[in-house]
């Protein structure tokens, strides 16, 4: 079926107000311009009904007019516009003519093929070697095939080996190759029953509705077992730092290793920079070995998971968590809460058990002072006085419900807060 012609006469509309009733009119038919006469049949319009004069809601209805009659888009539309009101005139732009002194192909799709099927046979060899590869089938073995490859240069090689044609005859796929990161030593701590290498880990406070939550960042003691957890917004650089510097402050303590797993979180040069300026040794887990940081993961699950649970905290809270762990929870878990101690024993076979006795049961700072010469670690402006006073300001039962009693605070504060920004 031949389409129907229908040839109008669009001068006849002399107003705008015609124009938004052609246009509401007309919504289910298209009009299309020629298109040698698109720049004609628009500088007649804005000579018939001008542009800039007209207000915002006028300039529409011409450009829908125009967008309507000759099919382009509001972007070229406008961009006519724009032409139209800097140089009073429409120009054609001159059709681009490809140039006749340009590069001319010298290698071939054949050509192309011929170097597929060389890499297939020899494995993708170097560039250099494949060169002398195709000089050899050509000037020694008489191939003519590889006549023209043979004076190809070894960058225009892997040009050729770029190319979609070649693409399509052969892909080479290489495994990904790891690369090291030269920050912390690969191994456990080496602690020799000194306190001050601390264990560090990352626990998350849950997602909710595609919303994180809070970080806590959880600090244990390989020996004393002492620990401090503090809470932060994100795990970034701006957040984390801070946070980490609060928890080497918080030890009693000189801080001589820092041992982490390989979350990128501490495994970077900010952090690595941080504990250089402290001078303090930094390690990292090994692969299998999932007992180098069990310490820190252990009491993840046994204080901060118990304390907080699983339920989704928004970040906007991280400062209120942070303040109850330094206040309440890091003071009762040191000083009122006791642990277990392993002692290690070595079989007839030469095999190492942990056993954990009742007798060996005592809180982490009790373990601090029971440490040889244990007043040698201590930082300089820290004395066991201090610490004996902190320690017995509050019985253990005063201490937990203290703790119990401002856990309850806490989550009363973060709902009230989570209701007020809803």
């Amino acid at each position: 079926m031949r389409s129907m012609v229908i040839i109008m006469e669009e001068a006849k509309l002399q107003t705008l107000a015609q124009i938004k009733a052609f246009l509401e009119g007309t919504s289910e038919v298209s009009f299309r311009v020629p298109k040698d006469e698109r720049n004609q049949f628009i500088e007649r319009v804005f000579k018939r009904f001008g542009y800039a004069p007209n207000g915002r809601a006028d300039k529409g209805v011409l450009l829908r007019y125009i967008e309507r009659m000759t099919g382009l888009s509001r972007q070229q539309v406008t961009r006519l516009v724009s032409q139209y009101r800097k140089h009073g005139k429409l120009s054609r732009r001159p059709q681009r003519v490809a140039p006749t002194n340009g590069f001319t192909c010298r290698y071939t799709l054949a050509d192309v093929a011929l170097l597929a099927e060389m890499d297939v046979l020899h494995g993708t060899l170097s560039g250099p070697a494949t060169k002398k590869l195709m000089e050899r089938a050509s000037q020694v073995f008489g191939d003519l095939r590889f006549e023209r490859l043979a004076g190809i240069s070894v960058s225009h090689l892997y040009n050729l080996r770029g190319s979609s044609p070649y693409q399509n005859k052969r892909r080479h796929w290489s495994k990904t190759h790891p690369t090291g990161v030269p920050i912390g030593k690969r191994r456990a701590p080496q602690p020799n029953n000194m306190p001050g290498y601390i264990r560090i880990d990352s626990v998350h406070q849950g997602d909710q509705d595609g919303a994180k939550g809070v970080y806590h960042i959880n600090a244990v003691d390989c020996v004393t077992q002492m620990e401090f957890v503090a809470t932060c917004e994100k795990i970034s650089e701006a957040f984390l730092l801070p946070v980490i510097r609060q928890l080497l402050d918080g030890f009693p303590f000189v801080i001589l290793g820092f041992h982490s797993d390989n979350g990128s979180e501490y495994i970077n040069y900010q952090v690595a920079s941080l504990l250089e300026k402290l001078r303090v040794e930094f390690t990292k887990s090994r692969p299998r070995h999932s007992n180098d940081n069990a310490l820190a993961e252990s009491k993840n699950a046994s204080v901060v998971r118990k304390h907080f649970g699983y339920a989704h905290i928004p970040q906007f809270c991280a400062s209120l968590v942070n303040e109850f762990c330094a206040a309440h929870l890091n003071p009762y878990v040191n000083f009122h809460r006791p642990c277990f101690f392993p002692e290690t024993v070595t079989d007839t076979k030469g095999k190492e058990r942990k056993q954990y006795h009742y007798r060996d049961m005592k809180t982490p700072y009790d373990k601090f002072k029971s440490l040889p010469d244990a007043s040698m670690y201590l930082k300089p402006d820290i004395t066991f006085e201090q610490l004996d006073a902190f320690a017995a300001k509050m019985s253990d039962n005063d201490a937990a419900l203290a703790m119990n009693i401002a856990r309850k605070k806490l989550f009363k504060d973060i709902s009230a807060l989570i209701k007020k920004r809803a």
